[in-house]
């Protein structure tokens, strides 16, 4: 009998999880990794800083599908085969010891993404995974009309720079692509394509006078998209650019398509002090008002914000640096308060956050088996991570959504590929 082959199309998380796994599961099944470029996990690599968000700290499955803005009900029902007490435990057991953070965020102990990428080279070369490097495929024929007859592969692979390679099965875990032309030599698998846009990106705002506070950051603020429904909360960080922090990041993973149809151009409404509603910040003003008297608003103020930015906030209400609070104005107290509460930005085009890259998009998930990653359509192929129309927001919920449909494509190869 001939033995079977797998090939796996994409050297990222998913791709190598998919890769090693097969291999462990079935020994007997040749397993080939394919990627297209002369580096592998390279979003592995820049991951958190450098240190690899490798999940999130949450063991349920209702919390977790929350930080899913595409895919949720996919993934609630796909995390029931693995989840994050897998994928700790998986690494674990290999020696990478895990740590999680006070945000929620999962990292190895080393504070390396090195570690993780160590790990996964180290599983394949001991399961004998077949890693090819500049590999770009550019079509996949399938033959599977004549296979059940001949007995042939059902797969041929066509490379960028010819050549080709034959297999049984395929998974397609080559992540996500900023424009839906780079999905061409999909497109004889005849999959319904949900057209990909730029997911997690920070808000440029040029030429505004909120970039000269860069650096400065507020632990809890409250984001809107004007005319929208969009809104998220969290730490918010002012750059030279505009704006970043996971509160931006939030908002434009939840709003990725309609933001993208807005081709980034919109008005962010920041609440600076969402402790404080709108109505009730006015009622507790008088007693402000008479608590700090005579002391000068620039120096004297009941809120935790960082000094930099309350002076930039009194200055866009016209308040001068000697003002005291006895002598403010009733329409400078007005503009205060609405910039406390809704200061408006305009947001002229995004830049995607460092090089952590995530696509809203990819094939649809009804035409995928959730309890295999299965094509619905063509029997033997499979796919994983970010080629999928699923994303997460920032936290290891990407990285998360990689190792469990790599390993459910995994068990279904080397379970159907047999001994």
């Amino acid at each position: 009998m001939k033995q079977k082959q797998l090939a796996v199309i994409g050297g990222g998380a998913a791709g190598f999880f998919a890769a090693v796994n097969a291999a462990k599961m079935n020994p007997a099944l040749k397993v080939i990794l394919l990627e297209k470029s002369n580096k592998l996990l390279s979003k592995v690599s820049v991951s958190g800083g450098g240190r690899c968000n490798v999940t999130h700290h949450c063991f349920e499955i209702g919390e977790m599908i929350k930080g899913y803005p595409r895919g949720a009900h996919f993934l609630k029902k796909a995390f029931h085969h693995f989840f994050t007490t897998d994928t700790i435990r998986w690494f674990e057991e290999r020696g990478v010891a895990l740590k999680a953070e006070s945000d929620g965020r999962i990292f190895p102990v080393s504070n390396r993404s090195e570690t993780i990428i160590a790990c996964l080279l180290k599983e394949a070369g001991r399961y004998g995974v077949d890693i090819r490097m500049n590999a770009g495929v550019k079509e996949i024929k399938m033959n599977e009309e004549q296979v059940p007859r001949t007995g042939d592969k059902r797969f041929n692979i066509c490379f960028s720079d010819s050549g080709s390679l034959d297999a049984d099965f395929v998974c397609v875990a080559c992540g996500g692509f900023p424009r839906l032309s780079q999905y061409n030599w999909l497109q004889s698998a005849a999959h319904h394509i949900e057209s990909p846009v730029p997911s997690l990106f920070t808000f440029n705002m040029p030429s505004n006078a909120i970039t000269g506070l860069m650096g400065v950051s507020v632990e809890k603020t409250v984001a809107k998209i004007a005319g929208t429904k969009l809104m998220a909360e969290g730490p918010l960080l002012i750059t030279h650019w505009g704006m970043s922090g996971p509160c931006i990041l939030r908002l434009s993973a939840w709003g990725a398509k309609e933001l993208a149809a807005k081709e980034y151009h919109f008005t962010l409404l920041v609440n600076w002090v969402p402790a404080f509603p709108e109505q009730e910040l006015r009622k507790m003003w008088p007693a402000w008002r008479q608590q700090y008297g005579a002391g000068k608003i620039y120096l004297h103020h009941p809120f935790a914000l960082p000094a930099r930015l309350w002076h930039y906030l009194l200055q866009q209400s016209n308040i001068t640096e000697t003002l005291r609070w006895s002598e403010l104005l009733s329409a400078q107290q007005n503009t205060l308060i609405q910039l406390l509460t809704a200061a408006p930005f305009e947001v002229k085009g995004k830049t995607t956050f460092k090089e952590e890259f995530v696509t809203c998009g990819g094939i649809n998930l009804s035409e995928i088996d959730v309890n295999t990653m299965q094509s619905k359509k063509h029997p033997g192929l499979f796919f994983a991570g970010e080629i999928m129309n699923v994303d997460g927001i920032t936290g290891g919920f990407n990285f998360q959504h990689a190792w469990t449909s790599g390993w459910i494509a995994a068990s279904a190869i080397a379970r159907m590929a047999g001994t």
